[in-house]
């Protein structure tokens, strides 16, 4: 091969300093560049399936098998509207419940989240 690189120039003959200067050949490059190792970048993260979302509390408390059966019926879009316009009614049965006693917001809150809990375990919220 009659190609030679100098200290100062890189594999396509240009030099550090910006020229395009070549002493390779155009025959001597396209040998050169066939003969040279290509390596494909292989990304190291694992893919990982998306996962189900999955209610936690399906068939769990005694008005689930109800509420299970109703989502079905009515389809799930339409469940859920429903549900929470119960949940939105709930809430302000509480509020109104919390202002005539004289509770404050951390007690209104506390009383919401306790109904929540409530719910769950009675399998409003399969």
């Amino acid at each position: 091969m009659a190609a030679s690189l100098s200290a100062n120039q890189g594999l396509l003959g240009t030099s550090f300093y910006g020229g395009w200067g070549s002493s390779i050949s155009g025959d001597d490059y396209h040998t050169m560049l066939a003969k040279t190792p290509r390596q494909a970048r292989v990304s190291r993260k694992a893919i990982r399936a998306q996962p189900m979302m999955k209610n936690v509390n399906e068939g769990k408390g005694l008005f689930a098998p109800l509420v299970v059966v109703t989502r079905n019926i009515v389809g799930k879009k339409r469940f859920n509207q429903l549900r929470g316009k119960a949940i939105a009614l709930h809430s302000q049965v509480i509020t109104e419940f919390c202002k005539s006693i004289g509770a404050d917001a951390k007690q209104r809150q506390g009383l919401i989240r306790l109904a929540k809990k409530n719910g769950e375990r009675l399998g409003f919220l399969a």
